[in-house]
């Protein structure tokens, strides 16, 4: 044996210790001096999942447990950021679709069974003689009795074309009545109500910003166009928001060009703006905007535009304060991750985002409540202004961090209520007797031709009298005192709830706006064309 073949195993030794030496320094370099398999949280959770599904000591559905977890994850973000379900992920985002596949009807739940409250025309159910009072009872072969409303949808829903066979109690009629109704597309309405308020004044009010909420519009504004409008007032006072886009579609047809109506900016998403183009047809009619504290989203893009660029006023109560931007993330599964990546911004510059704390979503959710209880509803001194200020396009002052706050504040309405009047309420009882009077009536109640005929006919009724023995049959004490002292309100809950239940929901709404005090602020602010926004400071 010769040397050079002694210092072999010895050049070997020195080789493996070297690789182990430089393997040991660059995984240090790597893992931030932690020489560990497990260097980062998404690896920890796939470690940590693995072990659980080898190792644990009863059976464990991963799958399950991965769901469970995904929300706590997002719910650690911020309030806006949402984990979607497969099985929800549809019916989280069908209020903003254009249509829905169904059989045509609108109903509600009155003693455990389903009461067609309006047929839409034209839909599937009306085709087959299905008309408004009439119970459904079976779908197919299943009770819909004691059946929750999301239960009830499932089997009235269903794919465009499929068939499905309805047991149906009417009125007068004795016997169980079948009708086979087809399933087709059923549109989804976002503006609920638009007529002339007044000779000069046109009115709509949308629920929310849809996929065909823009094209609603302009048919709305069209033919209140013919109607010789002269003002406008939109309602966007309970209005959770929607489509960003659609938003930004609306408040164009009221800019003159190139005025910014919303820009969104995020730690990975440069800067975006998006701006008038001049093409609306209604850039220079007096606009006044109706929002409250459930105003949200697309309702505080539109009304911060109109604000900002001093296009028009708004009336009424501080909005939400949702000044976050969602892309989704969508899963093979169905499922859908909202996640937060941009802020948005009103012309002036400001985000009027409410503060929160990550994962302290229960207390933001109840911000509303708090500011119930500090006074905000009710006077405009308890508003907190506690963001930073900004400037409109003609200088006056906004504030940024919380909402949209109105340029005319309309404290919430308690004329009225007493103890009696808010025991019957929340025992839904005013709503039973309503519900119980116009299916007794139905056919008279639908013979008016207008809202105005009906009401003139209700109030000749004597219909708080009515309720009142009503009430006393089920346990409410009759309080005569407190009665008179709430009849407006006894009155515009009960005949409200008749007209809805007999009519249309424009009908309704038109109802309420007779004596709704921000609609009335709105009417004096046009007739007094003060719809022009003016620095006092100046």
């Amino acid at each position: 044996m010769n040397n050079k073949s002694r210092f072999i195993p010895l050049l070997l030794a020195l080789c493996v210790i070297g690789g182990i030496l430089i393997g040991t320094f660059y995984a240090r370099l790597f893992s931030g001096g932690q020489l560990n398999v497990i260097n980062t949280g998404s690896n920890k959770l796939n470690y940590l999942l693995q072990h659980i599904d080898n190792y644990y000591v009863d059976t464990v559905d991963i799958n399950e447990l991965v769901e469970n977890a995904m929300p706590q994850i997002v719910n650690e973000l911020d309030p806006h950021s949402r984990y979607i379900g497969a099985s929800e992920a549809e019916e989280a985002t069908e209020d903003l679709k254009g249509s829905f596949s169904g059989i045509g009807v609108s109903f509600v739940m009155e003693r455990d069974t389903v009461n067609v409250m309006s047929v839409i025309k034209n839909g599937p159910a009306e085709k087959v003689g299905i008309l408004a009072g009439d119970r459904i009872i079976t779908a197919d072969t299943t009770s819909l009795v004691a059946m929750n409303n999301t239960e009830v949808m499932k089997h009235l829903k269903g794919p465009k074309g499929t068939r499905v066979k309805l047991g149906i109690k009417r009125h007068g009629t004795p016997e169980m009545i079948y009708f086979h109704v087809v399933r087709g597309d059923i549109p989804k309405v976002s503006i609920d109500a638009s007529y002339m308020i007044d000779d000069e004044t046109g009115y709509i009010r949308v629920k929310n910003f849809g996929e065909q909420t823009y094209a609603e519009m302009l048919i709305a504004l069209a033919e209140l166009h013919v109607q010789q409008m002269k003002n406008l007032i939109i309602d966007l006072r309970g209005n959770l928001g929607g489509y960003m886009h659609i938003a930004i579609q609306m408040v164009n047809e009221f800019l003159p060009r190139n005025r910014l109506i919303v820009y969104t900016e995020g730690r990975k998403s440069e800067r975006e703006e998006f701006r008038s183009d001049g093409r609306g047809t209604f850039q220079e009619l007096p606009i006044v905007v109706l929002v409250d504290e459930i105003s949200a989203s697309a309702s505080e893009i539109f009304s911060g535009a109109i604000q900002d660029n001093d296009r028009g006023i708004i009336i009424g109560r501080r909005t939400f304060g949702k000044g976050l931007v969602q892309q989704p993330i969508n899963f093979r599964d169905g499922s859908v991750v909202r996640l937060t990546v941009a802020r948005y911004y009103t012309p002036s510059g400001r985000c009027i985002q409410k503060p929160y704390e990550k994962g302290h979503g229960e207390e933001y959710e109840n911000e509303l409540l708090a500011r119930y209880e500090r006074g905000e509803s009710f006077s405009q001194d308890s508003i907190r202004q506690n963001g930073p200020e900004y400037k409109t396009s003609i200088g006056r002052t906004v504030y940024g961090g919380g909402g949209i706050t109105p340029d005319i504040f309309i404290p919430e309405d308690t004329t009225g209520v007493t103890s009696y009047f808010r025991e019957a309420v929340f025992m839904g009882l005013t709503h039973q007797f309503a519900f119980a009077y116009t299916d007794e009536n139905r056919e008279r109640l639908s013979s008016f031709k207008s809202m105005q005929e009906l009401e003139a006919y209700l109030r000749k009724q004597n219909l708080i009298e009515r309720f009142a023995q009503f009430g006393e049959k089920r346990q409410l004490r009759r309080r005569n005192l407190m009665l008179q002292k709430s009849r407006r309100l006894f009155e515009r809950n009960i005949y409200g709830s008749i007209i809805y239940n007999a009519r249309e929901m424009q009908d309704y709404i038109q109802f309420l706006n007779e004596d709704d005090p921000a609609v009335l602020k709105a009417l004096e602010v046009l007739r007094n064309k003060q719809s022009v926004p003016v620095n006092v400071a100046n």
